[in-house]
Formats: structure tokens, sequence, C-alpha cells
């Protein structure tokens, strides 16, 4: 049985590219889908819980070899080692999530309650929660996140359906919302590029999931979840 392979390991193999970071050369070669919930409790915002779904391509090589009872199906446990291996390999890059208040950064403390979930539509989603350093008061204003990867190997996107919530014990008066980036016209052309070609492969007989849903995609880019309280 091979060992696991992290998110980062296979992102790096699949692009060939070890070490490159360039904007123009680099393109997703991992999507994943991401729901967030932010944390309350005690008046408090404490942290991110999030759920990061994979698309099936780096599913299907991540989970090779690792049915050890050989059932055809993935649990907790035959994934227990995997989880740990992308936990480990994302601390480097801050678990590419990014908080403030304001315009002042906000630290995590590392993660709690991580898993990974295969389920009958041959995916893996990654469950982790990111527990802020310091508990920011719920009424405070300017609180805000971003989950994105600068070098464009990781593709990130908010999931369709309430890609966002919030926890029990949030303020009644607050709500999330998504704010779009300004984006420059390199982006924008990178973009529009990898959106025409993913309409293109989902056009192609028996594809299916992130990777084919036609449509636009945000390449690089931040997508902030502000969290906006009306004033009593």
């Amino acid at each position: 049985m091979r060992a696991p392979t992290s998110i980062l390991a296979m992102a790096t193999a699949v692009a060939g590219l070890s070490g490159a970071t360039s904007q123009a050369l680099a393109h997703p070669h991992v999507w994943v889908t991401m729901k967030e919930t932010v944390l309350y409790e005690k008046a408090a915002i404490t942290g991110l819980q999030q759920a990061w779904t994979f698309d099936e391509i780096y599913t299907q090589q991540a989970i090779e070899g690792l049915d050890k009872n050989g059932d055809g199906k993935y649990d907790r446990e035959e994934l227990k080692e995997l989880a740990q291996v992308n936990i480990d390999g994302l601390k480097e890059f801050e678990y590419f999530t990014f908080a403030k208040l304001g315009d002042k950064p906000l630290k995590f403390n590392p993660p709690v309650d991580y898993w990974l979930e295969y389920t009958d539509k041959g995916i893996l989603t990654l469950h982790f929660t990111l527990p802020l350093e310091q508990p920011v008061p719920a009424d405070a204003t300017g609180f805000n996140f971003a989950v994105f990867d600068s070098s464009y190997f990781i593709a990130f996107d908010f999931a369709e359906a309430d890609p966002i919530k919030l926890s029990a014990n949030a303020p009644t008066t607050c709500k999330p919302t998504i704010h779009e980036p300004p984006e420059d016209a390199d982006t924008q052309q990178l973009s529009d590029a990898f959106s025409s070609a993913l309409g293109q492969n989902a056009q192609q007989p028996g594809s299916s999931g992130p990777m084919s849903g036609g449509g636009s995609v945000s390449i690089g880019s931040s997508r902030s979840v502000a969290i906006e309280c009306a004033k009593s």
C-alpha cells in the first residue's frame, strides 16, 4: 500500500512544475468546492468550520490503495492518515485561509476536528475547524475572511448551495456577504481562458463534477466573505 499523498504534493506532481509559482505559467490542477461556517460562542466569533470537496481526479488519485478491507468503500479510519497528511501539508500555506478585522490580519490556532469523508458520488471532502487565536466580539465591525491559493495550483470556489453559514449563537442581525475582488487584465484573461476550457470539457460524454459545470470560474482571485451586522 502506498503512502497517502497530500493535496499540495498531488497538485505539484500533476503540474510537473515543482517549485514554479509564476502566475503566467501556473493554472489549477486541483479544484476545491468549499462550504464555510463562521463559529460563534459566548458573543464572539471563535473560528471557521470548513468543508472542502475535491474534484474527481484528485479524489481517485488520493484514495488509490487506501481501501484496506477491500469492500470498495472508504471509511473515516481508512482515510485518517490521508487527512493527517493533508492537514500537515496545508500548515506551510496557512491553510489558504486568511481572516482580518478591518485591515488587521487575524491569526488562527492549529486545526481541530479534521477528517475526510468519501461519498457515494466518488468524491472526497476534507472537514476541519480553524479556531481563531483570539476570539472577535460578535458585534465588532469589519470581520472578513478569504480562502484562496495565489499560485493558482489549487482553485477554490464556493458551493452553489449554502456556501456560507453562521453557527448557532450568532446574532440574528448578522449575515455573511460574499464580495468579488477587482480583477486586473491578466487575471481576467486567465479566468476567461479556463472558463472556456471548462465549457468544452462539460460537453464531453461522461464529464461531471466541479470541473465540468461550464459557465465561469474565478482563477486565483480572493473572493472574500464579510460579516455584516445591522445596527440596532
